[in-house]
């Protein structure tokens, strides 16, 4: 039982640490973060506390059914900054140009 509570505090640990880990969009500029998508075509990074989210450069980084949906986060210079492109998977009930 102790090495059960153990081994999850520690993985709860390494899980905390990597989220922290992840580059932040509220500590850097509108166009600090657009470049760090372009730079790497598709980057996870953090939007403000414990959110974050897949951007990327365009729909060649997202799956063959997935399609790009604009994306805005919150810089530090602006509250809607646009970085890139979120990878969607489309459903029955939408319709192109809706996203």
């Amino acid at each position: 039982m102790i090495r059960t509570t153990a081994l999850s505090a520690l993985m709860l640990a390494v899980l905390a640490s990597a989220a922290s880990a992840r580059p932040s969009t509220t500590q850097m500029t509108c166009a600090q973060a657009r470049d760090v998508v372009l730079r790497q075509g598709g980057v996870v990074l953090g939007t403000g506390g414990q959110t974050y989210d897949r951007f990327v450069r365009d729909r060649s980084f997202c799956e063959p059914t997935e399609i790009g949906r604009r994306a805005f986060v919150p810089a530090r210079d602006t509250p809607q900054c646009f970085v890139g492109y979120t990878c969607y998977e489309p459903g029955r009930g939408d319709r192109f140009g809706d996203f």
